[in-house]
């Protein structure tokens, strides 16, 4: 009897798309912008229920939620060699005998992020990967620092070597609805980033209501925003779902209306494999699969990958491994 030949697994192409400029501040689209929570609620809660990925399927999705993965270290006892064995670990996060057994090549992740004081070691370790290396500044998490003094550390950070920054937004302008001083700050950074792509934290968790959210997102996109991002991971609620719905649908408004493609960045509390193939499924769903590489979307995560090689150890051999075989280092 012949035996099935083994289906290999395709990922998804990568491409290239035209960086957002940015537009004047349309304060008339910022006020028409509303937010049905309810609704929203429902559509969210359906998301996971209505689309189940399996066997090769799903170890196909893992692997590219792997590639658009930001490895992350921001913790107070950060160390070169923590960061170290974090670089290794990006350039091979998944073992070589679980991409043996699925016949592919090597994968790496979407970048390695890091407080300033370990951009150097990053960018060491990681030359010649392509993997670029990510900064959180001004004044991350609370974003509370001089405007002078944010706008230094973006400048001190690329020119250590970060090719993107991860800033955060002063939250008191959302909440006072100053859209046009959150736009200026944004466009700020924006410029001192140069060349470095600028993913902006909303911390959403900190907005108060949807609708902010939303108003939030389209402002940061004007002043010229490549991702937006949903949380530091430093507050008490970090990505959610509805959150989440509610970001993607003000990416595909301005794209609309403009023809900018922006990244969109779920970060803090993302630490299982099931939920990434949700959030998959939701950008799938919302955005098409344009947005599904890491030009367009990016985990924040520190512990997702561990849970990801244990899900495909076991669609390999169909046995759950040990966490601590998976260890970040």
């Amino acid at each position: 009897m012949a035996t099935k030949p083994k289906q290999k697994l395709t990922l998804l192409p990568q491409t290239i798309n035209a960086r957002n400029k940015g537009i004047d501040l349309d304060l008339d689209w910022i006020a028409s912008i509303q937010a049905n929570t309810s609704a929203i609620e429902r559509r969210a809660s359906s998301i996971a229920s209505r689309r189940s990925v399996k066997k090769q399927h799903q170890a196909a999705w893992l692997l590219q939620a792997v590639k658009c993965m930001d490895l992350t270290t921001l913790s107070g006892d950060d160390t070169t060699g923590r960061v170290k064995r974090l670089c290794a670990k990006a350039k091979n996060p998944i073992s070589i005998k679980i991409l043996e057994n699925l016949d592919l090549d090597n994968i790496t992740v979407g970048a390695v992020c890091v407080y300033h004081d370990m951009i150097e070691t990053a960018v060491s370790k990681l030359k010649g990967t392509g993997i670029p290396v990510a900064a959180v500044s001004t004044g991350f998490p609370a974003g509370l620092s001089p405007l002078p003094l944010r706008i230094a550390e973006i400048e001190y950070s690329v020119s250590a070597g970060a090719s993107e920054i991860d800033i955060v937004i002063s939250r008191r302008h959302v909440l006072t609805q100053n859209w046009k001083a959150l736009y200026d700050e944004v466009k700020d950074f924006r410029k001192a980033c140069g060349s470095a792509h600028i993913k902006t934290i909303l911390a959403t968790g900190e907005l108060g209501t949807l609708r902010n959210v939303a108003r939030a997102s389209a402002v940061c996109m004007m002043a010229g925003a490549d991702f937006i991002k949903t949380s530091t991971g430093k507050e008490p609620i970090n990505a959610t779902l509805p959150v989440s719905l509610v970001m993607v649908r003000a990416i595909r408004e301005y794209h609309e209306k403009t023809g900018y493609k922006i990244g969109y960045k779920p970060a803090g509390g993302i630490s299982k494999a099931k939920d990434a193939l949700t959030y998959l499924s939701l950008i799938k769903e919302e955005l098409g699969d344009q947005w599904l590489n890491p030009e367009l979307f990016r985990f924040g995560a520190s512990s997702l990958l561990g849970d990801i090689e244990r899900q495909l150890e076991h669609h390999i051999t169909g046995a759950y491994s040990a966490s601590y075989r998976h260890a970040m280092g």
